[in-house]
């Protein structure tokens, strides 16, 4: 699985990520920074990615799935900080082991915020 870390993951996450057997990439890697979540996925299409790993909640909105074959993991956690994403890893790596298309939400066990990324 070719991962995509967005620009609001952690970069010390890739690491983790290639530790457990993914091959991972960050926006900053391809040079894909500030780029549209739109021309996001086209760019990941084009370049064989199959997968994303997101804190954008609003991007299940933004966007139809259906048009692009790849996973969208968003990440739903109080801050985007390596420590706390670190505390749901082993549930992140559960849902990229999955086989699905399209958005996937992954909260934090702690999270007490608005619940409104609802998985597609």
């Amino acid at each position: 699985m070719k991962l995509l870390l967005d620009e609001n993951i952690p970069v010390k996450l890739k690491h983790r990520l290639t530790e457990s057997g993914f091959t991972a990439f960050t926006v900053r890697d391809m040079q894909w920074f500030g780029k549209e979540n739109g021309e996001l996925l086209q760019l990941m299409q084009s370049h064989g990615f199959t997968a994303l790993i997101t804190i954008d909640n609003n991007l299940s909105f933004q966007n139809n799935f259906k048009n692009y074959p790849v996973q969208v993991t968003v990440l739903v956690a109080p801050d985007n900080t390596y420590d706390t994403i670190i505390e749901f890893f082993p549930a992140i790596l559960e849902k990229l082991k999955e086989n699905f298309l399209g958005g996937q939400a992954v909260i934090h066990p702690h999270y007490k915020g608005r619940k409104n990324f609802k998985n597609r």
